[in-house]
């Protein structure tokens, strides 16, 4: 035994009450595993990455829910895409969800057209 007095166990809350109001304004969201499954499985199939998926598949899920559609509505809608068309629409959404500072972009090529347009006052 030590001659030292016993330190009282001091319990400190601080942890508690800043991950309390570091969430204070989200809303928490839960979905069937079926669900993240099935969205996950749908980008990994159509070529993205697993991190890429997840990343798409909790977008789409969230917005499926704020907009009150249901997920494999939207897939169903979504299967008969190219892969370009479904880049833009990701990318659409995924722009939707972000700031406006840090937004995504791609490149359209386009072919150039070869006769003028021109405005005709008459």
């Amino acid at each position: 035994m030590a001659s030292l007095p016993a330190q009282p166990v001091v319990k400190r809350s601080d942890k508690e009450v800043q991950q309390f109001f570091n969430q204070y304004f989200t809303k928490k969201l839960s979905y069937p595993a079926n669900e993240v499954d099935a969205v996950v499985n749908f980008f990994e199939k159509r070529g993205f990455d697993k991190s890429a998926a997840i990343s798409v598949a909790t977008i789409l899920l969230q917005q499926a829910k704020i907009d009150g559609v249901k997920i494999f509505t939207l897939l169903d809608t979504l299967t008969g895409l190219s892969e370009v068309q479904l880049s833009a629409i990701v990318t659409e959404v995924l722009n939707y969800n972000r700031p406006r500072t840090s937004t995504l972009g791609y490149r359209r090529t386009e072919s150039p057209v070869k006769t003028e347009k021109r405005n005709i006052v008459v």
